[in-house]
């Protein structure tokens, strides 16, 4: 029916005939290119800071919910130490160096490990996580990946020493 629907609009020649395309001729499992397979990481690290507890435990609930819907193991999750820093200023501008106030800047942090994912399966969970980051909140993301070892570096074996080159070489020496 299709075919008939298209021939009457002349977008199709009727000599062409619909069939579903043969992918087993169009693979070739002996050349896959190196390039079309997904990276794979080992660890990835996502800290995120704010100056609000309240903020980031929200965000941290929903990082999790996120996690759990995409399959993505979050290996560990913690909180380092607030830093805090204080700024003492005088109340007036130029008079009365007595009278001080005292303003503290705390920043709070969390810290999300994920463990043994996918390049595809990174980049669509944390590009989510970084559309819905809050207000004030900032997010840094250290990524470790597994790569293959290189050719040279793979093939190399060490030259065992023996006796016999251990005398010879002093010999030389002396």
């Amino acid at each position: 029916m299709l075919k008939s629907v298209l021939c009457r609009l002349g977008t199709l020649n009727s000599n062409i005939i619909l069939r579903p395309p043969m992918y087993s001729s169009l693979v070739n499992s002996a050349n896959l290119a190196p390039q079309n397979l997904d990276k794979l990481y080992e660890t990835i690290i996502v800290e995120v800071r704010g100056h609000d507890r309240a903020v980031l435990n929200s965000y941290e609930w929903f990082a999790k919910t996120a996690a759990n819907h995409l399959n993505v193991n979050i290996a560990k999750i913690w909180e380092p130490a607030v830093h805090k820093h204080r700024r003492t200023l005088l109340k007036s501008i130029f008079i009365y160096k007595k009278h001080r106030v005292q303003y503290e800047f705390r920043t709070y942090f969390r810290l999300f490990e994920l463990k043994h994912v996918t390049g595809s399966t990174a980049d669509t969970y944390l590009e989510y996580i970084q559309r819905n980051l809050p207000e004030g909140v900032g997010m840094k993301v250290t990524k470790t990946r597994l790569e293959k070892f290189p050719e040279h570096i793979a093939n190399y074996v060490p030259e065992k020493k023996t006796a016999n080159q251990d005398i010879s070489r002093k010999k030389a020496e002396l």
